[in-house]
């Protein structure tokens, strides 16, 4: 076990000041006190035991009284010395009273289990902790942890587990844990100010977790910030800081409006400004809301210099634990003094007098806390007289209820028990129109909408809601959908004269609403001439055959700007029939009219394209069905059977470039070839007829097939218009039955012999038009008998969800397959084809007799 940490020589302090004995680790003390034997705990607070005298110095003379002959800058350095000396004393002795304070504190704890005297309970605590092997400090920690059983004990006890656990023995640096939030649970109860529980905080708590800055700030009735308390920054910042006004968005706004802590690994990153951002911008931040019982009181916020890494829970529970004992002693500076009598919340009568004067629905709420002091719900202490319950429900009903109890619906996320719930904890008012009100009736939800307005006053909430009258609502949606489909609506009294037009009407017509409406009458004098006879009709209909119609014109409006307009209108007659008033509207269909023209013009157009493209199309594919018909007449060669197969891509309009060729040279030998034209269209098929055509005309020559796709390399690259294509050619000599065989990056031919079925070798050969010279490897086959040989494009075999050496292995599976002649192997290579490309198919058998 090792020894208390020290720190300038001194030991912890005891009851009476003395260094604290140590012992060999003992059992549980009297009455079921367990302290933490064999634990190696880092006290915090040695430095302040016992301060040294203040008078004499045993190196030199006592200070004020140098040597009349030193130097006048030794004498200054000097008393610097002696008032550094002095303040470091002082501050020693305020540690040791804080320590001396949990020590008290446990030893009246001992008091009352033990049922003696101090004296006697002073003497038990140093027999267990020397018992114990610890420090006087240490075990009153543990007396109280066990006593209190409160955060701060949870988070000690769990920081020790997951210590011990980590390090697998119980000599757990870290133990130190509860002796710290102790120190400064005990230092915070005895100081009198927020000022000094900041200072105890970071000097106690903080800084061993490398904190160099706390500040404690308080939230106002309008939830502005006042900093009530910091250590770790200087007073010009303090100073600078001192008030924060409401919505002004710091590190310690974010806690409060988000009601959670706020980790920010940097402040510079985060783009927050807070206090002593300056001096470290770089440096992590957490802030940490202090409240009790649902309400917030301030903000805790923590300051390091550098970058912070994530943290562990447990480091994150000693910080919480922390800004509880901050929201205790915010709420006990700042509450009133309590009263002998029981007595409503503060302000409640007032709130209830203000209530009773509004117009509005309006409810006074007040907090209703568990036996823990967690806020669980808030009770409706008055339902003014105004009040309006969405479910029909009398105030009586909900007078005195708790508010999830008489809108259950309410708890929802983003509901109003939770917006309720932010006000009362951050102080800060909310306010809405056409916010959602859920009610229950009769196990239904009923949704209604209302102005909502809340507002925290003292400990209670004044929540006003307003419902939505319906006439209201239903004038205000016909006055939008009036704006929306620019509708003005009007009516003329016959009799009278009078003219009653609203606002959308007037500007429609682009007047100003202070000139005299237009009467029905004196329509065609704003109309374009051409809608005169138009306009006459529809007054005939309305005026004299009094029955409701409708018209289009082109309203000419003052400021030159022509507007499509559709009226319509209908009489209105009294008791004897005879005519009163007409009413109506008018509606601006000027972007409906435009957009039928361009609808009428795009039409137009569209049929037009189309004709001239299924022409296209139509030329493109009979070129190409001439070129390369689905089937062909046999080949007239002795002991060769060659078939062929073409089917077009299933999309009429992708012309594709894929074509094929078998033909007798003058030499007896026979040319085989397959090629696919990149790309569709009428480009492709006319590149596939230069190419195809050129190639017949090269192996008249009798070259090899190597050097008949070497010319036609150079055909592609220079005598076509930037074609590119795959080709596969071959030469068959019937005589020898050898067939000599080269390929333009297009796959292999496919051999069957017997029940087998494999491609040929992959010669190196480029994609035809790529280059401008380009070399191709030449191969020999020498066929049996009852051999196939077979010639593809990828159309055949190619799919999207398929890598080639699958759809080869799918389509060798397919050739092998037993086949009544060529003709029926080519039919069922088609048949089971997987291919999914839309793509052309060219294909050539070739079976030795």
């Amino acid at each position: 076990m090792s020894a208390p940490h020290q720190h300038g020589g001194a030991t912890a302090a005891g009851p009476d000041g003395a260094s604290a004995p140590t012992g060999p680790a003992g059992g549980a003390g009297p009455l079921g006190i367990e302290p933490s034997a064999g634990r190696a705990v880092d006290v915090p607070v040695p430095d302040r035991a016992v301060p040294a005298p203040a008078t004499g110095r045993p190196d030199g003379p006592a200070p004020g009284r140098e040597s009349a002959d030193a130097p006048y800058g030794d004498t200054v350095g000097r008393l610097a010395a002696t008032v550094e000396r002095l303040r470091g004393e002082v501050k020693a002795a305020h540690a040791a009273a804080d320590g001396r304070a949990l020590i008290e504190l446990a030893k009246g704890v001992l008091v009352e289990r033990l049922r003696c005297g101090p004296a006697q309970a002073a003497r038990q605590l140093a027999e267990l902790a020397a018992q114990a092997g610890l420090s006087q400090l240490e075990l009153a920690a543990d007396i109280v942890n066990q006593a209190a059983r409160d955060q701060v004990a949870e988070v000690a006890d769990d920081f020790v587990r997951r210590a011990v656990g980590e390090s697998g023995t119980d000599d757990a640096p870290d133990a130190s844990v509860a002796v710290r939030l102790r120190t400064a649970e005990s230092a915070a109860l005895n100081a009198g100010d927020t000022q000094s529980v900041a200072e105890s905080l970071l000097e106690h708590a903080l800084a061993p977790l490398g904190a160099t800055a706390v500040a404690v700030w308080t939230v106002g009735p309008d939830a502005s910030l006042t900093l009530c308390g910091h250590a770790g920054f200087g007073a010009e910042e303090s100073e600078r800081w001192r008030y924060v006004p409401p919505g002004v968005a710091t590190v310690a706004r974010q806690a409060l409006t988000g009601r959670r802590t706020e980790w920010f690994s940097s402040l510079e990153a985060a783009g927050i400004p807070s206090i002593g951002h300056t001096r470290h911008p770089d440096g992590a931040r957490v802030a940490v809301p202090a409240g009790t019982g649902g309400r917030i009181h301030g903000v805790l916020e923590i300051c390091w210099p550098r970058p912070l890494p994530p943290q562990p829970q447990a480091v994150e529970r000693q910080i919480e634990a922390l800004a509880e004992l901050c929201g205790h002693t915010l709420e006990s500076v700042s509450a009133p003094p309590v009263a002998v009598v029981p007595r409503p919340a503060t302000g409640v009568s007032e709130l209830v007098d203000l209530a009773g004067g509004l117009y509005d629905p309006a409810l006074v709420l007040t907090p209703y806390l568990d036996p823990e002091g967690r806020l669980k719900d808030f009770r409706i202490r008055h339902a003014n007289e105004h009040f309006q319950d969405p479910a029909g429900r009398p105030r009586s009903a909900v007078d005195g209820a708790l508010l999830l109890e008489a809108y259950p619906a309410a708890a929802g996320e983003g509901e109003l028990f939770e917006r309720v719930e932010r006000v009362y904890a951050t102080g800060e008012p909310f306010r809405a129109r056409r916010a959602r009100v859920t009610a229950l009736v009769d196990q239904v939800p009923l949704a209604s909408v209302a102005d909502l307005s809340i507002s925290r006053h003292g400990d209670s909430v004044l929540l006003i809601w307003r419902i939505e009258d319906e006439t209201a609502r239903l004038a205000s949606l016909l006055q939008h959908a009036q704006r929306l489909g620019r509708i003005g609506g009007f009516e003329e009294h016959v009799l009278t004269g009078e003219i009653t037009w609203n606002s959308q009407l007037f500007d429609l017509y682009g007047r100003d609403p202070r000139e005299t409406p237009v009467s029905l009458r004196d329509l065609a004098a704003h109309a374009h001439p051409d809608d005169s006879v138009a306009i006459g009709r529809f007054l005939q209909a309305v005026l004299h055959h009094r029955r409701a119609t409708s018209t289009a014109f082109r309203l000419l409006r003052p400021d030159g700007v022509t507007r499509h307009i559709r009226v319509i209108a209908e009489p209105v007659l009294d008791p004897d029939d005879a005519l009163l008033a007409v009413r109506g509207a008018y509606q601006d269909i000027s972007a409906q009219h435009w957009t039928e023209v361009a609808l009428a013009a795009t039409r137009d157009q569209l049929a037009v394209t189309e004709q001239e493209s299924a022409e296209r199309n139509r030329l493109a594919l009979q070129l190409q069905h001439a070129i390369m018909p689905p089937t062909r007449a046999p080949l007239d060669a002795p002991g060769l059977d060659v078939a062929v197969r073409y089917r077009p891509a299933e999309t009429e309009s992708l012309v594709g470039g894929d074509w094929y060729d078998a033909v007798v040279l003058p030499s007896k030998k026979i040319l085989l070839c397959v090629g696919d034209i990149a790309g569709h269209g009428i480009e492709a098929a006319t590149g596939m007829v230069v190419l195809r055509n050129a190639l017949r005309g090269l192996a008249v020559t009798g070259a090899g097939p190597g050097q008949l796709l070497s010319w036609l390399n150079i055909v592609a690259h220079h005598l076509t218009e930037q074609v590119t294509a795959t080709a596969v050619c071959g030469v068959f000599d019937p005589e020898t039955r050898v067939l000599r065989w080269a390929r333009a990056g297009h796959l292999p031919p496919v051999l069957v012999r017997g029940e087998e079925a494999s491609t040929l070798p992959m010669l190196r050969g480029l994609l035809l038009g790529a280059l401008a010279e380009a070399e191709y490897e030449e191969a020999e086959c020498r066929l049996e008998a009852e051999d196939t040989i077979l010639m593809y494009t990828d159309g055949l075999v190619e799919r999207r969800d398929t890598s080639v050496h699958e759809s080869l292995a799918h389509l060798l599976a397919a050739a092998k397959a037993p086949a009544d002649g060529l003709e029926a192997r080519l039919d069922a290579l088609l048949t089971h084809s997987r291919s999914d490309t839309d793509d052309d198919t060219c294909l050539i058998g070739v079976r030795v007799s």
